[in-house]
Formats: C-alpha cells, structure tokens, sequence
C-alpha cells in the first residue's frame, strides 16, 4: 500500500497548495495533510481527494513540551473535527505564541545588523503560519545565503554559531494539554519521528531504551501512537521503533514529512504492508 500521514503544504511551511497535494496524492491508497499548527488546508485538501477517490483523513503537527530529558516532541493529531470550538481556541494560543517568538527572531536578526521588515518577510507565508523555512527563503533571496539548509545552520537552528544564532524557543502546550484537545475534537495523538526526540541521538544514535520507558509512561498519558516507520530513518530505526511501538500496544503510522521544495530530498508517499497499517486505518474508519 502506499500511504503518507506526515505531509505540509502551503498553509504552514510546503510549497503545494493543499489542493495540488490531494492531487500529487491520487495514486495513495490513503493520505492527511499535517500542516504546523493550523488545520486551514484540511477541508480543501479532502474536497479535492474527494473528487479523485482517496481516502483522506484530516491531520495537524503540534510542537508539544518534549518532556524531561528530551529536545523536541512533534504531535501529530488524526481524525479530528477541524470545525472544533475547543481545538480553534487551542490553535489560536499557539499561534499567538508562534507569533511572539517570530518576533524575538527579528529582534535577533535586527541586532546582528540584518532588517527584515515584518511585512515583507510574512509575505512569504501563504496563511497564518510564518515558519523559519519562511525566514530561511527570505535570507537565500536576499543574498545572505545559498540554501534552505545553510540559512538553518548559520542563523535558525539552536546551535547555529554564537555569533550569528537568531534562533528562538516558542510556546510548547503541555502534553497532556494537547492529548486532550485532540481526543475531545474526536481524534488520536501520534508521535511524529521520534529519532528526533533527542538532539544527541541524532550523532550518537538512539537510546531505545529511553524511547521505551518515556513511550510508555506517554501511554498511560493518553498518546495513541507513533510514526515507526519515517523515511528519513535508517533502517535500522524502522525495525527498533516498530518493535517498540507493537511491544507497548500503540498504533502506527508511517509518514515522508514531505514539505515540498523546502525539503527537497524528500519525497511523498510511503510504501507499507496493509498488516502494519490496518490497525491505524481501522481506528480512523478508513477501512
């Protein structure tokens, strides 16, 4: 089967717009849209996969508190009501947060004797979310770099150079606040690639045993599941984390975080075996 539950269009920080993602998508045995933050491209997203006969399911990324010990915990949210008063709400204070932190990265960028004027750099942005692939984008056309990933690396990651690090943390909901909201507007809390939870894993390599205790104190928290299968792991990560996802009972996901030409190395779909997915696409009655 060919599937992708980890995908970003233009309403956070891709390059297709939702509809040209339902349509590069119409092969897929099933697929969401995973957007930052927002979920303003879902209903157009499942119109266009309507038309085309793909199984869609709404979708959303979450950057959550990581827990103690751990860097970063992406959330995926499944199966939700987009339209959910609660969820709007939540979304709304993240997003003010988000703002607040894009902000202090222009101050940062100001004192190191770069001006962005704030208009021109959320002209990058096709939606609410203005992201630091946005900020890198506006660097590389203003000579400042040659890439997306040499912007991130001098300037917006959290161990860019001292000397030029505009780098700034943002609001992160607790988990069990995002748990929450998402199983109250009718859906399920997965785990985005978690090789990433930590930073030194990705020089020195997992800790699995780390994953697997924090794993499974996550699932008496209320998590649902885990994206074992990602493909920028090796394959070796493919087998440990599907082995600890089926050893604790989660479900599981497999998921390219395909961003576009912000992320050209990376491209849509994910091929999986119906037994390894089935139990996920039951679970969003997509089955």
């Amino acid at each position: 089967m060919i599937v992708d539950f980890h995908c970003h269009s233009t309403a956070s920080d891709g390059t297709l717009a939702p509809e040209e993602l339902a349509k590069a998508s119409r092969s897929f045995d099933a697929f969401s849209l995973t957007d930052h933050d927002n979920c303003n491209g879902v209903i157009a997203c499942a119109r266009q996969a309507d038309k085309d006969g793909v199984k869609f399911v709404s979708g959303i990324e979450l950057s959550i508190e990581p827990g103690d010990g751990f860097d970063k915990f992406h959330l995926l949210g499944f199966g939700f009501d987009p339209n959910n008063k609660e969820l709007k709400s939540f979304l709304k204070k993240v997003l003010e947060g988000r703002n607040d932190r894009n902000k202090r990265i222009l101050e940062n960028f100001a004192a190191i004797g770069i001006e962005i004027v704030y208009d021109d750099i959320n002209s990058y942005a096709n939606g609410d979310v203005l992201a630091r692939p946005h900020f890198a984008r506006w660097l590389m056309d203003h000579g400042y770099c040659s890439g997306v990933m040499e912007a991130f690396n001098k300037y917006l990651l959290p161990d860019s150079p001292k000397e030029t690090r505009c780098y700034e943390e943002r609001f992160h909901p607790s988990q069990e606040e995002a748990f929450g909201v998402i199983h109250r507007a009718g859906g399920i809390a997965v785990m985005a690639h978690p090789k990433y939870w930590r930073r030194e894993w990705r020089e020195s390599g997992v800790d699995y045993n780390a994953a697997e205790r924090e794993l499974a104190r996550l699932k008496e928290a209320g998590l649902d599941g885990v994206e074992a299968l990602y493909q920028a792991n090796t394959p070796g990560e493919n087998v440990d984390f599907v082995r600890i996802a089926s050893k604790l009972g989660y479900l599981k996901t497999a998921g390219s975080d395909f961003h576009g030409s912000n992320k050209p190395t990376i491209s849509l779909g994910m091929q999986v075996s119906e037994n390894y997915i089935a139990p996920f696409l039951e679970r969003l009655n997509l089955v």
